[in-house]
């Protein structure tokens, strides 16, 4: 298990939730994160941070004074949702006020964003770019509250690449990769060599990165690169992947075109981001060999943060464009698909987080999505072994199991879009503790 030199520090509990040794939900369905239907009433048992018993529903004698008894109402219980793709620091505020801002602003904003996604209903995210380790430090000591995460850290770009947010009046500028706002900040370091690129990925392992995040090729949000640009080498993408396999973890790269895809696949990348223009044949090969295709719901209704237009609006478009195509591969070719929103720069936006997983059923079933943004993406966040910042069963509703856990109002099984309304939300508990609740 990664422990960072952070967990050294001592920092007191501000915020403690509510948390007993024992919780007992009588009479809730449940789905287990796997079964495409709800159980019968059950009891659902919590010892202490772990799910320890499901029985038939029964009448209960309870005389622990030590265990709370929750009547779920024959309510859903169902596992946390997981987010395979976030930035939690740079989700809610402009780009131009990131580069801009105080950061402890920043800071203070991105500690919203966590707090609110929890109420969503998100208690595990993978957080694919920005400094996110002393959020993640909050969260974990309970001082604020939010998912739990797993941190790429800043995530690695080449010069003109993804991650390069270097002014052009910076960019030709003696030593402005290590001084610019974006790499002095944490949220990206740029390289231009295989050792460059060691280096940086050894430097995010080291403040507690369990995955690694390159980008591969264009992006709509950047100043300098096409959507079709290719990026980096296979040496300098394997020098990333040996560098990440040596401390037992992954790498995963932003990526949308054939060519950058299968480069990133010949350097040893296991997960791919986005992926929207790819082809057939590299749908294929991914299925083949097992690579994860982590990808977005990126349609033509999503709200955009750029002007239309602007080259980042048209680069959007390509994008949108492909999404349909790039769904239906996945699922011609059972590549193994995990579900995510890549939100940025919008607290708008961040609203309609849950609308971005009711869209999926343009594609599956309710109970497919609902699959996918549990169990299924619970084993991409495994892809990080002993890296995973935090240990044991996620996504399954079984004994032994985290108990991150979510009652609702409704059957999403039926009807995915009752989680958008937080409302229907009547529990919610991460790791034992309960977050939520107005059963």
């Amino acid at each position: 298990m990664n422990k960072p030199f952070w967990l050294l520090l001592g920092v007191s509990v501000l915020a403690t939730p509510a948390f007993a040794a024992q919780y007992v939900f009588k009479n809730v369905q449940v789905f287990d994160g796997r079964q495409a239907t709800l159980s019968a009433a059950k009891n659902v048992y919590v010892q202490d941070n772990l799910i320890s018993k499901i029985e038939d529903y029964q009448a209960l004698n309870v005389t622990d004074p030590n265990t709370i008894v929750i009547d779920g109402q024959g309510k859903t219980l169902m596992p946390g949702l997981i987010d395979a793709h976030t930035h939690l620091m740079l989700a809610a505020l402009p780009q131009q006020t990131l580069m801009l801002a105080d950061q402890g602003f920043i800071n203070i904003v991105a500690a919203k964003t966590a707090a609110d996604m929890l109420q969503r209903g998100y208690t595990s995210v993978r957080d694919l770019g920005g400094p996110i380790f002393g959020l993640k430090m909050a969260i974990d000591k309970q001082i604020t509250t939010g998912p739990r995460i797993w941190p790429a850290g800043a995530f690695i770009s080449q010069t003109g690449g993804h991650g390069d947010f270097r002014l052009p009046n910076e960019l030709i500028t003696p030593d402005s990769k290590k001084r610019t706002v974006s790499v002095t900040s944490g949220t990206s370091a740029i390289a231009d060599s295989p050792d460059e690129v060691r280096q940086h990925v050894r430097e995010q392992l080291a403040l507690g990165a369990s995955q690694i995040k390159l980008m591969a090729g264009g992006g709509a949000s950047s100043f300098y690169d096409p959507i079709d640009v290719t990026q980096y080498s296979v040496a300098e993408i394997r020098a990333a992947t040996e560098a990440a396999e040596n401390w037992g973890t992954y790498v995963t790269v932003h990526a949308y075109t054939p060519r950058s895809i299968n480069q990133a696949i010949d350097g040893g990348v296991k997960s791919i981001e986005h992926g929207q223009l790819i082809d057939e044949k590299t749908a294929k090969r991914m299925a083949k060999e097992g690579i994860w295709w982590s990808l977005q719901p990126f349609t033509s209704e999503r709200k955009s943060s750029f002007a239309e237009g602007s080259p980042q609006r048209m680069k959007q478009k390509m994008v949108e464009q492909g999404t349909d195509r790039a769904y239906r591969l996945a699922k011609k070719h059972q590549v193994k698909v995990a579900w995510g929103t890549d939100i940025l720069f919008s607290a708008e936006k961040l609203k309609g987080q849950t609308q971005l997983l009711s869209i999926m059923t343009r594609w599956y079933t309710p109970a497919e999505v609902l699959k996918m943004a549990t169990y299924d993406n619970a084993q991409l966040l495994m892809l990080s072994g002993e890296r995973a910042p935090y240990q044991g069963k996620l996504g399954v509703i079984e004994a032994g199991a985290l108990a991150d856990l979510l009652i609702v109002n409704g059957n999403p099984l039926q009807d995915l879009t009752i989680l958008e309304a937080t409302d229907n939300l009547q529990l919610i508990m991460k790791d034992g503790r309960i977050y939520k609740n107005t059963l």
